[in-house]
């Protein structure tokens, strides 16, 4: 694998800006691929991984430029936890190991710099037992979540979008799509006229 300094480089200039979660997530990536003996500069180690990621933050974004994992490719999985973690999934052997930030290692950092250069700095020259705590874990990953092409495709019996992989609902006798069930993160308005 390249050195944390190279992949570090190659996350913030695909990030935009350098800051803590991209050194945390450099280096969550690195020890999460290491357990797994995984190098995603090899094309074949590359395609055996999946890795879920459980914050929308700065480290999500360096997890997936060091491991080369995307969602348009189905191999970054977004799961809302709201934590600095993720999971590595070796998806030919099975294997999963999840990388946690210890948030103890916040008060860890040097006080007498401000909080955030203070983290940054920190963060690169840490332990991994000081700054991550790492488990292994089963991770089952149904066919629809595999990377590749749609499994199935069914159309919302209500307003008739398409919806693939078992993402749809059953409700009073039908199939719909999450949003017309209910569980939907907008609401359609109607156009001014």
């Amino acid at each position: 694998m390249r050195p944390f300094e190279e992949l570090l480089e190659e996350s913030v200039a695909a990030h935009g800006h350098k800051c803590a979660g991209q050194v945390l997530g450099v280096r969550m990536a690195i020890r999460g691929l290491r357990e797994l003996s995984l190098d995603p500069d090899v094309k074949a180690d590359r395609r055996r991984l999946i890795v879920y990621v459980e914050i929308d933050r700065c480290a999500a974004d360096a997890v997936a430029s060091v491991t080369g994992c995307r969602l348009g490719r189905r191999t970054l999985k977004y799961v809302d936890y709201g934590k600095v973690a993720a999971t590595f999934v070796d998806v030919a052997t099975g294997r999963a190991v999840r990388v946690l930030a210890r948030d103890e290692t916040r008060v860890l950092v040097n006080a007498d710099l401000p909080k955030h250069e203070a983290q940054l700095r920190a963060y690169q020259v840490m332990p991994d037992d000081d700054l991550f705590v790492v488990m292994p874990v089963q991770v089952d990953i149904p066919d629809e979540d595999m990377p590749g092409r749609p499994v199935r495709r069914v159309v919302c019996a209500e307003c008739g979008e398409g919806v693939n992989d078992g993402r749809e609902v059953r409700l009073d006798g039908r199939t719909v799509c999450r949003a017309c069930a209910g569980d939907s993160y907008y609401r359609r308005v109607q156009k001014a006229e």
